[in-house]
């Protein structure tokens, strides 16, 4: 059985409802714990704390604005429900993550237990919103697009733009922050890897 199975057990809407939140709450309580420790990571996150380090301007509302142009791309590909549904992840995760900052204060935290630990959450909420049929847009978005229309393998692509992002912040972070960070992006990918197979997991949103 797999997840286009007319058979397979199907989300309802209020399963996608608590699963978008849930999903962005780990996400963008992972995304507070690397904006505390000073770290980075990749797609149009990577871009918004980037911005964030140079201008000071407000993380949340710099990922919105940045995710923007890609709506078009997603629902060109994946059509309006995966596009409604990854325009409310993302609005979450750019509120959630300034909103976390209000009801918990930490004193001191290591880059190297933050990426891990961040990372390793954010990989969590990545699984969850990916099994609802949503994301959190950006670059894997505009890979997959790039893919269809011109052949470029989305992964090659991601990692590129990725990199690029990476070398920006040789000029932005620390290098104790950028190692720290590689490492929360390994943690990011190993819950993926390990997790997101359609073929372990067979429900499906309902129309």
């Amino acid at each position: 059985m797999t997840a286009t199975d007319p058979e397979a057990p199907r989300h309802t809407l209020a399963e996608d409802v608590l699963a978008i939140f849930i999903g962005t709450l780990f996400v963008s309580f992972g995304l507070a714990l690397f904006k505390q420790a000073g770290l980075l990571t990749g797609s149009t996150a990577g871009l918004a704390f980037l911005v964030f380090y140079v201008t000071a301007l407000p993380f949340g509302a710099v990922f919105f604005v940045i995710n923007l142009p890609f709506y078009y791309l997603a629902f060109r590909r994946m059509g309006w429900r995966f596009t409604v549904k990854t325009f409310c992840a993302v609005a979450l995760v750019s509120v959630l993550t300034e909103l976390h900052g209000r009801f918990i204060h930490i004193g001191g935290l290591d880059p190297f237990y933050a990426a891990v630990f961040g990372g390793l959450l954010m990989g969590v909420g990545f699984i969850v919103l990916f099994r609802h049929q949503a994301s959190l847009g950006g670059v894997n978005i505009l890979a997959l697009y790039v893919q269809d229309r011109y052949g470029v393998r989305a992964g090659k692509l991601q990692m590129a733009i990725d990199l690029v992002i990476l070398a920006m912040s040789y000029f932005v972070v620390a290098p104790t922050a950028m190692a720290a960070s590689v490492l929360g992006a390994i943690a990011i990918n190993l819950v993926i890897w390990m997790n997101h197979r359609r073929d372990r997991y067979v429900a499906w949103s309902a129309p």
